[in-house]
C-alpha cells in the first residue's frame, strides 16, 4: 500500500442504532462512524486526504490546489490537512462569494484558504479552473499539488479500500453479518474504495450508494472506473460487473447542496431518535434513501444494514431551517 500522511484517529466507532431501525420499522441498523475519524471535522475526506498529503510531500509541494462548492466538506478538511503539513491551499469554489461566511465557508476563511470564487453555476467549471490556477501558480515558482473537485480519484479511493478490513474486524467482533452498506454518493470516490476493498476481501454485503449530485449512469461509469484504478494501486486487479455498481437515484432534490425535503426528515429523525446530527448535503440524502429502500421494501426487517456516516455536521449551521418547529 502506498504512504500515507497520518490524520485520522482510527478505527471509527461502528455502533447500534436501535430507536432509528425501530422507527424504520426496518432492518437492524450499525453506523459507521466516520464522522468521527478526529481531523478538522473532515468525516470521509480524512481518509483519502492521508494518501493525497503524502504524495504531495514526496513531490515537494507548497501548496495544494482543489475545489467544490461554498460548503464543501473536502475543501475544509484539505485545508486543515495543507495546515498541518505546512502547505498553502487555494480552493476554486463555484458561484459567487455568499453575502455571509457561514458553516464551512466560515471555516475556510478561518484556515486562511485562498478562496477564488467562479461566479458561474456549472460545477464542471471549477474542474477547468482548478488546472488553471496551477499553471499560474506553478508560472510564478511555486510547486502547485491538485487534488480534483471533490477528492474523488483512485489514490483517494484508497483511503476507503482500506476502510473495508477496519470494518471486517469490527463486524465479526459483533457478530454482525449486514447484507447491505449504504452511503452518498457525491464525486465517487468514496463508493468506489468499498467496492474496490469489498470485492478483494469478498465481502458478504452489497454496497448501495444514494446519488447526491450526479445522475446515477454518471456514478456507475465513475465507480467503476476509480474502483478498478485503487485496486492496481493496491496492488491488485479486479474485474467490475456492472450489476456490483448500485447507486439509487430520486434524492437530489433540488441541486447539489441544496436541503432536500426528504432529506430534512431523515436529518430531523437522526437527531431526535439517535442524537445524531447528519448533514443536508451528503448524510441527510443518504439516510432519505435508506428510507426509501425500506419503503420500497428492497430492505426488509430481516436485513442488517451498515449506514456510513460520511460527516459534514459543520454545513448544518449555514441551514437554521432545517431546526424546524414541532
Amino acid at each position: 500500500m502506498l504512504p500515507r500522511y497520518p490524520l485520522a484517529l482510527l478505527p471509527t466507532p461502528l455502533v447500534e442504532a436501535p430507536r432509528l431501525a425501530a422507527a424504520l420499522g426496518g432492518p437492524r441498523l450499525l453506523v459507521k462512524r466516520d464522522d468521527l475519524t478526529g481531523f478538522a471535522m473532515g468525516g470521509n475526506k480524512v481518509r483519502g486526504l492521508e494518501y493525497y498529503l503524502a504524495d504531495a510531500l514526496a513531490c515537494r509541494a507548497d501548496v495544494i490546489v482543489t475545489g467544490a462548492g461554498p460548503q464543501s466538506n473536502h475543501v475544509r478538511a484539505t485545508a486543515a490537512a495543507a495546515r498541518v503539513a505546512g502547505l498553502a491551499m487555494v480552493a476554486v469554489i463555484h458561484n459567487a462569494r455568499p453575502p455571509q461566511a457561514l458553516g464551512n465557508l466560515l471555516l475556510d476563511e478561518l484556515l486562511g484558504v485562498d478562496l477564488r470564487f467562479t461566479g458561474l453555476p456549472n460545477r464542471e467549471e471549477v474542474d477547468v479552473q482548478i488546472e488553471a490556477t496551477a499553471a499560474e501558480l506553478a508560472t510564478a515558482g511555486r510547486r502547485p499539488y491538485v487534488i480534483p473537485r471533490g477528492g474523488a480519484s483512485a489514490l483517494g479511493a484508497l483511503g476507503y479500500l482500506g476502510a473495508v478490513g477496519e470494518l471486517e474486524a469490527q463486524l465479526e467482533a459483533l457478530g454482525a453479518h449486514p447484507t447491505w452498506l449504504v452511503l452518498a454518493t457525491g464525486s465517487c470516490g468514496t463508493q468506489a474504495g468499498l467496492l474496490a476493498g469489498a470485492k478483494l476481501r469478498a465481502a458478504p454485503y452489497r454496497i448501495c450508494g444514494i446519488t447526491v449530485s450526479r445522475p446515477v449512469a454518471e456514478c456507475q461509469a465513475r465507480i467503476t472506473r476509480l474502483a478498478q484504478e485503487a485496486a492496481r494501486l493496491a496492488g491488485g486487479s479486479l474485474a467490475v460487473d456492472p450489476q456490483d455498481v448500485l447507486v439509487r437515484g430520486g434524492f437530489i432534490g433540488a441541486g447539489y447542496g441544496a436541503p432536500s425535503a426528504e432529506g430534512v426528515a431523515a436529518i430531523r429523525l437522526a437527531a431526535r431518535t439517535e442524537g445524531l446530527f447528519l448533514d443536508p448535503t451528503y448524510s441527510g440524502k443518504a439516510l432519505a434513501g435508506l428510507i426509501g429502500e425500506v419503503q420500497a421494501g428492497r430492505i426488509t426487517p430481516d436485513d442488517t444494514v451498515v449506514f456510513l456516516h460520511t460527516g459534514g455536521e459543520p454545513s448544518l449551521f449555514a441551514h437554521p431551517e432545517i431546526a424546524g418547529q414541532d
